[in-house]
């Protein structure tokens, strides 16, 4: 790991607070300006967004200024008693490249290269693909996780079929010879573990379970949110169950 390395995304600079009233079509989400007045931010994450919806909370917004786009407010991050919760589901991806190039990820190692959004099927597309001189190739993908239940991070926050194939995917890396790993980055500072949520999805969790027993590595990432953008914190402890 690069010394004093800490990988961090900012969010843009034309932060704007307000609170959260209430989502809609999953794509937007109503809220209260600073100075009052109401309006429709674009909300950057289609999940179910469970335990990330009271209503009254402080949230963040960034403001665009291009004229083509019909909601010039994008929503960031919220904050749950008194934790501000990352909700945009692309930054993830590129807060796990800056971690995978800079080595923050101690267990994965220390790679020359890594590629963002890699063929490698017909069809089928990974978050990330790390390369060195010297070692194998290790193909990534990476999980937004917002769920935290009595300080363990969990996910999935609905129902993913999606997400088990991604599982599947990797086990074929593995099986072809290759390293494969699932990153689940936790966009919130209050976890103190992580686990599969199996209540909700039990097809994941089984299929995460079996996908670590054939050789997908399994890590969980912490971050800090703030005003400022998302700071990586350290690896959590992963407790797959079963």
């Amino acid at each position: 790991m690069k010394e004093n390395s800490t990988p961090f995304i900012p969010f843009p600079p034309n932060i704007e607070g307000g609170f959260f009233v209430k989502r809609e079509k999953r794509f937007l989400a109503h809220v209260i300006l600073a100075d009052g007045s109401r309006a429709i931010a674009h909300c950057p994450n289609t999940g179910s967004m469970r335990s990330c919806l009271l209503e009254g909370a402080p949230v963040l917004l960034a403001r665009s200024d291009n004229p083509s786009r019909k909601y010039n407010l994008s929503w960031l991050a919220i904050q749950i008693n008194g934790t501000w919760i990352g909700i945009d589901t692309i930054l993830p991806n590129k807060l796990a490249k800056l971690a995978v190039a800079e080595g923050f990820i101690e267990p994965l190692g220390l790679f020359d290269c890594v590629e963002s959004e890699k063929f490698i099927a017909p069809g089928s597309r990974i978050d990330l693909v790390a390369s060195s001189a010297v070692a194998k190739k290790c193909y990534i993908e990476v999980k937004n996780v917002t769920l935290v239940e009595g300080e363990t991070a969990r996910f999935p926050d609905a129902v993913t079929e999606r997400g088990r194939k991604h599982l599947l995917e990797l086990e074929r890396k593995v099986a072809e010879g290759e390293r494969a790993a699932m990153i689940y980055l936790v966009q919130r500072g209050d976890a103190a573990r992580f686990r599969p949520a199996d209540d909700i999805d039990p097809a994941y969790g089984e299929a995460l379970r079996r996908a670590a027993k054939t050789g997908v590595e399994v890590y969980a990432l912490l971050c800090e949110v703030s005003p400022e953008g998302v700071r990586a914190k350290g690896l959590l402890p992963v407790d797959l169950g079963g």
